[in-house]
């Protein structure tokens, strides 16, 4: 049996401050478990692992992103900073290519133990440059409700001050989706964002339709990027040019 998913839902964005900004669009995400990334090439119609297709998923798209086996660069992390990597499963919550495009702000590894626990969650962050940062957070307890914090560490947007911190909140996926995640600076809450979703078992017959309920939807998302950080202009807020380059890099938060 599959335990792989489809989740089908929209993001929104809400800015705060220093004026008030607001956008929605719907997507849908893949909930990939890594160990059947094979299973699932071999199974799914219109889906190709590190080949192209309608829609396929390539591994040089997260971790080292030199192609190589994501589930290894995951205990490799997990191992280096003292987090057991005995008998784990990893799922991925991100876009698939569309076409042979994508483009990822946030990708999320959730990281189970043997009795499906929920130990560890990976936030990989990329912006518009090419550049990528991960954020490593342990989890303890059962709680149906994650919550992480930690400082900025990565320029994403060109309006938004590298000195923030961040709140995220996630619902233990389930039939449901929630990722929230809340940014601060110094005088106050400056962006809420989120992303929300109801589950589907990733099929071929519910990859199609989700596809044809967003055919561009890559297209989508990187165009609404620009567009909106066009319209930021037009409103008048400052404009923060990046002060330094990176490739790829990985923080322990806790």
């Amino acid at each position: 049996m599959i335990n792989s998913y489809i989740y089908n839902g929209n993001v929104i964005h809400k800015r705060f401050k220093p004026k008030e900004h607001f956008f929605k669009y719907k997507v849908f995400s893949l909930f990939i478990d890594l160990s059947e990334l094979n299973e699932l090439n071999d199974k799914l119609k219109f889906f190709s692992l590190n080949k192209f297709n309608l829609i396929s998923f390539y591994e040089k798209d997260h971790g080292d992103r030199d192609g190589s086996s994501l589930l290894k660069w995951v205990k490799n992390n997990l191992s280096d900073n003292k987090i057991s990597t005995d008998n784990i499963k990893v799922k991925l919550l991100c876009y698939p290519r569309i076409l042979g495009y994508v483009f990822n702000p946030l990708s999320i590894f959730f990281i189970y133990d043997k009795n499906e626990n929920l130990i560890s969650i990976l936030y990989e962050v990329k912006n518009t440059f090419g550049e990528q940062h991960t954020y490593v957070f342990k989890v303890e307890g059962d709680n149906k409700l994650i919550q992480n914090n930690c400082s900025k560490k990565f320029h994403v947007s060109p309006f938004i001050e590298m000195d923030c911190n961040y709140f995220f909140r996630i619902l233990y996926p389930g039939e449901k989706l929630s990722v929230i995640i809340d940014q601060y600076d110094q005088e106050g809450k400056i962006l809420f964002a989120s992303q929300d979703g109801e589950r589907c078992n990733l099929t071929s017959k519910n990859l199609i339709k989700s596809y044809l309920k967003h055919p561009l939807m890559t297209f989508k998302i990187i165009s609404a990027i620009h567009f909106e950080a066009f319209k930021l202009w037009i409103k008048g807020i400052k404009f923060i040019k990046k002060k330094f380059k990176i490739k790829n890099n990985l923080t322990i938060e806790n």
